[in-house]
């Protein structure tokens, strides 16, 4: 598999991650052992999970497949902080809590650092500065390599991100952020990513495939073993079964016909090659599903192909995202 700089650094990853959102609750050990060993026997690299996932039991699961399966240095783990269990605050970005859940990360995944270290989501209650120096703090001590952030806005990547700039050598540059990206959802196309673009930072698609709906899997029916049919998902996937919808998938559907791929070719492809995408991050139920996902390897789309999907799925973008001097 291809290997991209993920944003301005020097750190390479695949450039397709494998997503463990479902590790350790709809995903067994036997499972996600399937999933991992496919995954690094096609090149990959980068496994994204967060603290949150399963209640902890995605990165204790990773940990232990790390210890029995696959070297530790074959892989670039990327785990996320920051998300708590109060629906009065939901996220809590405070210097004590991140670093509390640093070396709870640390323990459940049985290694003494992580690759990437992910603030999970902006808190508005606590000031940004601390957060970021958290991100230094765990840098110097050595307990992570690259330091990114998630689910932020455009203007709170711009701050993040300069602000980290502002003192070269001092403060750790954002390598990546995270947030979700594909031909459903291209709201970060009109402030996030060319703030990334700007400042070096690498831009991980969760959800490439909408959810798993561009798969075309739900066009005509919801599948009853499929996350749309899940107690736990089914809300998840609900937003992208509307008409809008259908209208983009019927079209990467006639894109894939033409091509002679699969529609999860055409979308993931589409999302992989968008300018400041370092990788999407990819949760597949299992080996059969990850298999075909990988195989995007091989697959460049077409500009005409592109230039048609792009304009299907167009966001309506109007004053000011785009040049307020046309309106």
């Amino acid at each position: 598999m291809e290997q991209r700089h993920l944003g301005r650094t020097g750190l390479r990853v695949s450039r397709i991650g494998l997503g463990t959102l479902t590790w350790g609750r709809d995903t067994d050990e036997h499972d996600a052992a399937d999933l991992l060993k496919t995954f690094w026997e096609a090149g990959g690299t980068l496994v994204d999970t967060a603290d949150v996932y399963g209640d902890g039991e995605a990165e204790y699961l990773l940990g232990r497949l790390m210890e029995g399966l696959i070297p530790r240095r074959d892989l670039v783990i990327s785990t996320k902080a920051g998300s708590v269990p109060d629906p009065d605050r939901r996220f809590d970005g405070s210097r004590g809590h991140l670093l509390s859940a640093l070396d709870a990360s640390l323990a459940r995944l049985g290694t003494d650092y992580v690759d990437v270290w992910h603030i999970h989501a902006f808190d508005p209650y606590t000031p940004l500065e601390e957060t970021l120096q958290t991100l230094d703090l765990a840098v110097s001590s050595g307990r992570v390599r690259y330091a990114g952030v998630s689910n932020f806005c455009g203007w709170q990547l711009a701050k993040a991100g300069t602000w980290q700039l502002a003192a070269p050598g001092t403060r750790t540059r954002l390598a990546s952020t995270q947030l979700e990206y594909s031909l459903l959802q291209r709201g970060v196309e009109r402030e996030v990513l060319p703030a990334a673009l700007d400042l070096g930072i690498g831009m991980l698609p969760s959800s490439p495939l909408g959810r798993g709906v561009l798969t075309g899997k739900y066009r005509n029916a919801t599948p009853a073993d499929s996350r749309g049919a899940s107690e736990h998902l089914a809300p998840f996937v609900a937003p992208y079964l509307d008409d809008t919808a259908s209208r983009i998938v019927d079209a990467v559907q006639t894109a894939a016909d033409g091509l002679a791929v699969s529609p999860l070719q055409v979308a993931l492809a589409w999302v992989r090659d968008r300018p400041g995408v370092t990788a999407p991050v990819i949760g597949a139920r299992n080996a059969q599903q990850l298999t075909a996902a990988l195989s995007v390897e091989a697959l460049s789309l077409p500009d005409e192909i592109c230039r048609a999907l792009d304009d299907v799925s167009a966001p309506v973008h109007r004053y000011p995202d785009h040049d307020w001097s046309t309106l």
